[in-house]
C-alpha cells in the first residue's frame, strides 16, 4: 500500500523503524507520518465517528480536520497525519470526540 514510484516525487525510504498501534507491532520508515505508516501497513480506519460510529480514515493529511486524532505515547488528541513517526511509539485509537489535555 505504499507508492514506490512516482513521475515527479522521489521517496527516500531509508531506515525502517518499529512502532506499536493498539498493541500490535508495525514497521514504517523514518520520515513517515504516523498516519502514512499505518496506511502503508494496511490500516485504513483511524477512528469512528462519535454519533454514527462510521469509520474514518486518512482524510486531509494536513492537520486541519479531526479524523486522525489518536493517543500517542499517552498524549491524547495527536493529529497523526502530521506527527512524524519515531522508533518505539505507542499509538492507540482514541474513543469519543477527544479528551481534554
Amino acid at each position: 500500500m505504499r507508492i514506490e514510484e512516482h513521475p515527479i516525487l522521489s521517496f527516500k525510504n531509508e531506515k525502517k523503524i518499529k512502532f506499536y498501534f493498539n498493541g500490535k507491532e508495525y514497521e514504517g520508515f523514518e520520515g513517515d507520518t504516523i498516519a502514512s505508516a499505518l496506511h502503508a501497513a494496511g490500516v485504513k480506519v483511524l477512528k469512528h465517528s462519535h454519533n454514527h460510529k462510521r469509520p474514518r480514515g486518512f482524510y486531509c493529511a494536513i492537520g486541519n480536520c479531526s479524523s486522525c486524532l489518536m493517543t500517542v505515547n499517552g498524549e491524547p488528541n495527536v493529529r497523526v497525519c502530521i506527527e512524524k513517526l519515531r522508533e518505539g511509539m505507542m499509538v492507540e485509537t482514541q474513543k469519543g470526540k477527544g479528551v481534554l489535555k
